[in-house]
């Protein structure tokens, strides 16, 4: 991950759930788990050059596991 969450996390939003989601098979065999679903939501990030800036993100959780492969999906301001 190239850039840290330094804000909290809002509007989240379920992209996919179940077997919507593309990468399942991925997930289970990197991280385990059954129940993965997409994510969606806003946040402040720190980036490699210092720069704060406000970013849609992406990420996929699943219960017992938690919050996996965050990326920036595109900047807000």
């Amino acid at each position: 991950m190239f850039f840290e969450i330094v804000g909290e996390v809002t509007h989240i939003q379920i992209i996919a759930e179940g077997r919507g989601v593309q990468s399942r098979k991925k997930l289970q065999a990197k991280y385990g788990g059954s129940k993965w679903r997409k994510m969606k939501g806003n946040s402040s990030v720190l980036l490699l050059d210092g720069s704060i800036r406000r970013a849609e993100i992406h990420w996929y959780e699943a219960h017992g596991i938690g919050k996996r492969d965050y990326k920036i999906k595109r900047y807000l301001d």
